[in-house]
């Protein structure tokens, strides 16, 4: 059996590893590394698919292998950086619980994508790593910049309550979502990727405005892909 076929469930594995040791991360209050680490199992979960891809090395196992190590990287270390950061904050104890939520419907929704035929292009529902973007980009700012007025939205039970609700929510919908993995055959002139070069517009936009406003730049990442969000619900309702 060649080598080459191994390469992609490697990086998946090392998505894992940096999914775990992230979560230690966040149990020892190091809120910065845990979301570096999981910066590190995004871009393993991003070449994992491209090396499989270029090396045409798809197997079973490693589409399995790949949920497992996204609930662990985009599933528990979000909801655990979320959840330490609400404690550290001063919340109800009851209350610093229900970012867990995000595990179990990370979960869900790996597990609805595993049996999906249709989520080749687009997903249905916001992707695993895209919430857990969101949710340590959060968190990694307020950890960064705890004098930032975003510090009383953590402090607020209402706001992590419906924060973890919409996003938990979002996860398990039926609302597509475009993807941006490239595949032979897509159209240059077609309307996903139209979105994709818009999404990137937004990514440079949003890295200017953050440079000139002197914010920390995981605010580049939570405003990305709150945007992310918003561009699909626009598009929801336009295609209607």
């Amino acid at each position: 059996m060649k080598i080459t076929r191994h390469i992609p469930n490697t990086i998946t594995s090392m998505n894992l590893l940096c999914g775990a040791i992230g979560v230690i991360c966040a149990f020892d209050g190091r809120l910065d590394l845990a979301f570096i680490f999981m910066l590190s199992a995004a871009l393993c979960d991003f070449c994992d698919g491209l090396s499989a891809r270029m090396l045409n090395a798809y197997s079973p196992i490693g589409k399995e292998l790949d949920s497992l190590a996204d609930l662990v990287s985009f599933g528990l270390l979000p909801a655990m950086m979320y959840h330490v950061a609400a404690e550290a904050a001063g919340l109800h104890r009851l209350v610093t619980f229900i970012p867990l939520f995000l595990t179990v419907f990370a979960a869900l929704r790996l597990a609805k994508f595993n049996i999906d035929e249709n989520q080749t292009e687009n997903f249905m529902g916001l992707a695993t790593p895209a919430c857990a973007m969101i949710v340590g980009s959060f968190v990694y700012y307020i950890y960064m910049s705890p004098e930032s007025n975003m510090r009383f939205w953590i402090e607020s039970p209402v706001f992590v309550i419906l924060s973890t609700g919409i996003l938990s929510a979002l996860m398990i919908s039926r609302i597509p979502m475009f993807s941006m993995k490239y595949k032979k055959g897509n159209k240059a002139e077609s309307p996903l990727h139209r979105m994709r070069i818009a999404f990137i517009g937004v990514f440079c936009v949003c890295t200017v405005l953050v440079a000139l406003l002197g914010l920390n730049w995981s605010m580049i990442i939570l405003l990305t892909f709150v945007i992310y969000i918003i561009m699909n619900l626009i598009n929801l309702s336009s295609s209607k």
